[in-house]
């Protein structure tokens, strides 16, 4: 019984585990790459269509959205996820299809007219229709024995609607292991859904640490806050432009919003529109209305048996076609707009962004994370000037953040959430964390937790049964297409990997007797530096 490490190891996303059990095979979520990536992540060892099954923690599209593509390679098999998952992903998979044809159609028409060959989406709509087929929806909490090397239980993460940690027993003869993957851990006490739940324990434990080595600002009053900026920029007549995840951020920032309308909290101009432009969004809080018994927390119940709809309030507008979402910048009335993609990265926000970054009487407000490499990412830490469409825009713009407000717990409840186990894992493997804050948070776990932590690589092979390390992964650094230097050599990317692990491994052990460590562990990252470059 292994377990190979392929994606979202030392980096954000792009999550996948790998695991062989006898002669089944099984992969625990098959995520898109988003943003700027480190390190090449290594293939599936298998062919697609050797995969029994996937077990899929939630619908983001860094842990869902490269199931299309599995299915376009043979994967026949069957992908167990929570309800509200499957249904989720129904319209995520297929609006990230869309997203692939449509900019395959456009790099085509460029293409052909420079006499280059045409491109080919990673995958299509018929594709996405297809994984969705093979989805098999799963209650929280309900032990499912999937057959005889693999059972598995999903409990409810606090992350989106539907998402889950799940527990994975493997059996192989007479040895059985048990396996946690976190998943996405949520942040505590946000609206709407449930708080993350925790689990008895197992053998070994995958964490996620993507705020593994900072803490969560003190948690604001939202509602007041957002109510602050609103007035502030409907003072100015500028726009309140937000970058939002369709599927989770979206449906808390509605919440705010009805409550800040319902206490007549935007004084000077209290009819204000809210353009929910973008589909996705649209839909997705329909998935939402109708998940209300199995994922929402006691205050929105309360709400709903009250008979208020937590996510409806008066001038709440939505766009469906691109001439309604055009339409909303021609409307010169100050207004809240909420659009996807979170990160800025595609969809309909980036014309918002055209529209509204230059205007010194307009905000944008991110109320989510950034990653690294990502065209959010830049205008929160001060671009100037950013290029859309072709066009540089400057940015003379309010950029503000909601502090605190990001789906994934921080270091505190992360820690919180492995020790509230009963049963202490054997290995706890720490994944899904940007390079350096996997080994902070491994270390943390080891110096003041007293776990054996270790944050592996891509391509990292781990036997369970025995619990010893096969193979350590090597970490090759992506080349930048636009780097005119030579491609360095198979010895090169090996020597360098080799310094860098080198000195992981003296970092692990600073402080010791030893004082010459942290003198070479100097010399090492100057050298591996200067040949990075």
């Amino acid at each position: 019984m292994i377990i190979t490490f392929l994606g979202a190891d030392h980096e954000v996303t792009g999550s996948c585990h790998y695991l062989q059990v006898g002669d089944k095979k099984a992969i625990v979520d098959c995520g898109m790459e988003q943003g700027k990536d480190i390190y090449v992540n290594q293939e599936l060892p298998v062919a697609a269509g050797d995969i029994d099954y996937i077990f899929l923690t939630h619908a983001h599209i860094d842990h869902s959205g490269l199931i299309p593509l599995m299915v376009k390679r043979g994967f026949k098999g069957q992908v167990f996820a929570t309800k509200a998952t499957c249904e989720l992903c129904n319209i995520m998979l297929r609006d990230s299809a869309h997203i692939q044809e449509f900019e395959a159609e456009w790099k085509s028409r460029k293409a052909k007219r420079a006499g280059k060959e045409e491109y080919e989406p990673i995958y299509t709509m018929a594709d996405a229709v297809a994984a969705c087929e093979l989805m098999v929806p799963v209650n929280y909490d309900e032990t499912v024995s999937v057959c005889d090397e693999f059972q598995i239980k999903f409990v409810d993460a606090g992350h989106l609607l539907g998402s889950s940690s799940i527990e994975v027993k493997v059996t192989e003869g007479d040895v059985s292991k048990t396996i946690i993957f976190s998943g996405d851990i949520g942040n505590i006490n946000k609206p709407i859904i449930k708080d993350p739940k925790t689990m008895d324990g197992a053998d070994y434990v995958l964490i996620e640490s993507t705020y593994g080595d900072r803490f969560h600002e003190e948690r604001p009053d939202y509602v007041k806050a957002l109510a602050r900026i609103l007035n502030e920029t409907f003072a100015r007549g500028g726009n309140v432009v937000i970058p939002s995840f369709a599927v989770g951020r979206t449906q808390e920032m509605l919440y705010f919003l009805r409550i800040i309308k319902r206490d007549n909290m935007v004084k000077n101009y209290p009819n204000f529109e809210v353009y929910v432009d973008s589909p996705l969004a649209i839909e997705a809080t329909n998935v939402f209305n109708n998940n209300v018994i199995d994922c929402f927390d006691e205050e929105t119940m309360e709400l709903i048996n009250m008979g208020v709809n937590p996510l409806k309030f008066d001038g709440l507008k939505v766009s469906v076609t691109s001439n309604e979402s055009v339409a909303i910048n021609q409307n010169n009335m100050p207004k809240v707009i909420l659009s996807a993609s979170g990160m800025c990265e595609a969809g309909r926000i980036r014309h918002h962004l055209k529209h509204n970054l230059w205007r010194e009487n307009s905000t944008i407000l991110f109320v989510g994370y950034q990653a690294v490499g990502t065209l959010g990412r830049a205008i929160l830490e001060g671009a100037t000037t950013v290029k859309l469409f072709g066009e540089e825009i400057a940015v003379k713009a309010r950029i503000e953040s909601l502090k605190g407000i990001s789906g994934h717990g921080d270091q505190k409840e992360l820690v919180k959430w492995l020790e509230a186990m009963k049963k202490r894992p054997q290995k706890v493997f720490v994944v899904h964390g940007e390079d350096e804050v996997c080994d902070i948070f491994a270390k943390l776990l080891r110096d003041e937790h007293g776990y054996d932590a270790y944050a592996p690589y891509s391509g990292t092979q781990f036997d369970l049964a025995t619990g010893e390390l096969i193979k350590e992964g090597v970490p090759i650094r992506i080349q930048s297409n636009s780097s005119k230097q030579r491609k360095p050599s198979t010895v090169y990317e090996r020597l360098l990997a080799a310094g860098q692990r080198l000195l992981a491994v003296i970092k692990r052990n600073e402080g010791g007797a030893n004082k010459d460590l942290a003198k070479f562990a100097d010399q090492v990252q100057a050298l591996c530096d200067k040949w990075d470059r």
